[in-house]
């Protein structure tokens, strides 16, 4: 590590291990605060230890004299500031702590306001620009939340391992701010570089709108002259609201800073730019691995993520909030489920049930069974319709289909003939199920997938119309019936799916079919009508990183990589 670097990262650390020491004494826990010093101490110079312990020594006292005075007080924080944010209710679980994009400060305020009163529980929110604050995180190892201005931070975030869960909030783009009234006249970015203003903007290594103008302004050419016009007239700043407050007392005359940001400022005026205009950003919130509590960092994050609560105070600080689910403290969601994905989806269901602290009635059973209820339930005014449908093939969501949306392959399955151990018939191929004396079971097509698809199988192989007159003994409603009737005896073969074989493997033999028919594909879609759209795509992810545990099912493996990710400010339209 080059010598610039690893002073930045001592910086960092000796930053974190303060405010972290210093959190720790404002809530009266004065032995960990020394037992963090103490054990971050070994990595550090003795000027560092002296200067962490400096800065203890000052936060003790005054500790000691907010207790003479009124311990409820609360002091208001600086607009642009890295400070914490601390309940005085208590009655909570254990305090969160988010490391917030400073230009979040003002909606994030008065959502934790009210969130602090409704639960009791202490949220501690760390300001500063979002490439700071991954710097931060990344170092410290600790915290629970974490608000980046631009979804690019998030997925570098999750790609060091950093952070699982991520819900986006609202869109915004850079533009120029200038002081009410335009007093320069300034049309454009052309105007900022013509006229020589002294122009603000966000440092790119420290501030996601500093990044992200650089990126625009790079594609149109213009960034070098930028540059060099902000180091020798204006200012570079750590954080957006720095940024908007040297616009506001004059010391610069333009910035370029995020449109919800200049919203927040009745001083300012925002100037769109096309070369800015492209710059979408989407602000997402996401859950650290670093937190011990990750159900309660999950439950905060629904909470800002709601369309009746948290998005609330997005969109009356000027942001463009993304559509939101409604906020229920247990949210209870309705999961339709083809047979034939029981095995694998039940294990995944419960761990998304437990990490969540939500509900979800999972409903298993032949998919024209489903798809029937469906019907009814949306003619009775969609009360009880589920919210997540999978599929045990394409076929039985196209018949439905204009009820959902997002839909993604997940997996696939074989049919095969299911014969007895031994298979004392002889059973070969299909053509051997229309023998004299072969009792054979399949699915009814009106009730469930593995009906459709045998029959479709077998009108191929030319042998349908015999084999149900002078064969079949007996149609299933769903799919988990074909086996048992197998091994009970009550029939010689099965046309069932492979998955459904292994747990009476020992019992049964399985004769593969050569067909491209014999083969179901599982999709799973959302709602069109769900109240809880983002935590549903928090269970297609979940689904999504279980690739092994369907394996183990016997499913093949079918999602793309990336494919149940599509991008959030694509799907999520803004309110």
């Amino acid at each position: 590590m080059d010598n610039g670097r690893g002073d930045r990262t001592q910086y960092v650390r000796r930053v974190f291990v303060s405010e972290c020491a210093a959190r720790m004494l404002r809530r009266g826990d004065v032995s960990k605060s020394c037992r963090l010093v103490a054990r971050r101490g070994g990595r550090l110079s003795s000027m560092g230890l002296l200067g962490i312990g400096s800065v203890v020594v000052v936060v003790l006292l005054s500790l000691l004299l907010m207790r003479l005075g009124n311990d409820s007080a609360r002091s208001a924080p600086q607009a642009t500031a890295n400070t914490s944010h601390a309940s005085s209710s208590g009655g909570g679980s254990g305090t969160l702590f988010v490391y917030c994009a400073a230009g979040m400060q003002y909606p994030m305020e008065a959502i934790v306001d009210r969130y602090e009163k409704e639960y009791g529980v202490s949220i501690e929110l760390q300001y500063g620009g979002s490439n700071t604050l991954l710097n931060q995180l990344e170092v410290s190892k600790t915290g629970d939340l974490y608000l980046a201005a631009d979804d690019s931070y998030i997925q570098i975030a999750r790609s060091k391992g950093l952070l699982d869960e991520a819900i986006p909030l609202a869109h915004m783009r850079p533009v120029i701010a200038v002081r009410a009234g335009n007093p320069k006249g300034i049309r454009s970015v052309d105007d900022l570089l013509s006229k020589k203003l002294r122009v603000g903007m966000g440092e790119p290594s420290a501030a996601a709108v500093g990044k992200k103008v650089r990126k625009l302004l790079a594609a149109a050419g213009k960034w070098e002259a930028m540059e060099r016009l902000v180091r020798e007239r204006g200012v570079f700043k750590p954080t957006v609201n720095e940024v908007a407050n040297a616009i506001k007392i004059g010391s610069i005359d333009a910035g370029l800073i995020w449109d919800s940001t200049v919203a927040q400022y009745p001083e300012l005026e925002e100037v769109r730019s096309p070369e800015l205009d492209a710059g979408e950003s989407l602000v997402q919130i996401g859950v650290l691995r670093s937190s011990r509590q990750p159900t309660a960092a999950l439950h905060f994050a629904r909470y800002v993520a709601a369309r009746d609560r948290g998005l609330e105070a997005f969109r009356a600080k000027g942001f463009r909030a993304v559509e939101g689910d409604i906020w229920e403290d247990h949210p209870r969601l309705v999961f339709f489920a083809g047979s034939v994905n029981q095995a694998a989806l039940e294990p995944i269901v419960r761990e998304f049930e437990r990490r969540e602290g939500v509900t979800v009635e999972t409903v298993y059973n032949g998919c024209g069974i489903l798809t029937a209820q469906m019907q009814t339930l949306k003619r009775k005014g969609g009360f009880g319709f589920p919210d997540a449908y999978m599929a045990c093939d394409v076929y039985y969501l196209d018949t439905v289909r204009d009820l959902f949306q997002e839909d993604v392959i997940i997996s696939e399955t074989d049919i095969v003939i299911v014969v007895q151990k031994g298979n004392p018939k002889q059973i070969a191929s299909l053509s051997d199920l229309v023998r004299p004396g072969i009792r054979v079971a399949i699915g009814q097509p009106d009730q469930c997938t593995i009906g459709v698809l045998s029959r479709r199988l077998l009108q191929r192989a030319g042998i349908y119309e015999q084999c149900l007159k002078q064969n079949v003994v007996t149609q299933t409603a769903t799919s988990a019936m074909l086996v048992p009737t197998v091994v009970t005896g009550s029939a010689d073969a099965a046309l069932a799916y492979r998955t459904d074989t292994l747990a009476e493997r020992s019992r049964v033999d399985v004769v593969s079919i050569d067909s491209d028919a014999a083969r179901a594909v599982q999709p799973f879609a959302i709602s069109r009508i769900s109240s809880h759209k983002q935590l549903v795509r928090r269970l297609l992810a979940h689904v999504a990183r279980s690739k092994e545990i369907f394996e183990q099912a016997g499913f093949a493996w079918r999602l793309r990589e990336g494919s149940e990710g599509a991008s959030e400010s694509k799907r999520d339209g803004a309110s």
